[in-house]
């Protein structure tokens, strides 16, 4: 959550949204340690993007030679993204958006789309803009997800960056 908490720092803030970082790992079979797939923060990319939206963005851009290197270990049969993904976690600094004021794919859609294993959350979006069931549509779907004690404060503090109020 950390490595989440420097994604959402490197957000514009802007009045009107939030200062989000995620990043993606998976842990490779055989192995004990996890391997950072792809990272993305709010504002990222062009077109009002989210961080996990742009985390998922980035990881789907990934070429073969660049999952090979991330993932020696496995045969070229298994160097599929969207395969990696379903096996995956999602450290999210704010609960995935369930609704978008933009019109635009909410992430938690997106996650649940990738078919990602879990989804660790750092705080539950606040009521500031759009009434958030993230996590709940993440649980209906299958994905587990989990709350992260301890860094609330810090995570919403960073999302709120920029705001006045």
């Amino acid at each position: 959550m950390r490595l989440a908490l420097l994604e959402a720092a490197k957000c514009t803030p802007t009045l009107a949204a939030f200062c989000v970082g995620c990043v993606i790992t998976t842990r490779p079979p055989q192995s004990t340690s996890s391997v950072i797939i792809s990272t993305g923060h709010s504002r990222e990319l062009l077109g009002n993007t989210h961080a996990e939206a742009n985390a998922l963005s980035k990881a789907h851009t990934l070429s073969i030679d660049q999952l090979r290197a991330l993932f020696p270990t496995l045969d070229s049969s298994e160097l599929d993204i969207d395969t990696i993904l379903s096996h995956s976690d999602v450290y999210t600094t704010l609960e995935p958006c369930s609704i978008r004021t933009s019109g635009l794919a909410p992430c938690a859609a997106a996650l649940i789309g990738a078919k990602v294993r879990r989804c660790i959350i750092g705080v539950a979006e606040p009521l500031d803009f759009v009434e958030c069931e993230g996590a709940r549509k993440l649980k209906e779907a299958g994905v587990e997800v989990v709350w992260l004690g301890g860094l609330e404060e810090e995570c919403l503090a960073t999302a709120r960056r920029g705001h006045t109020t």
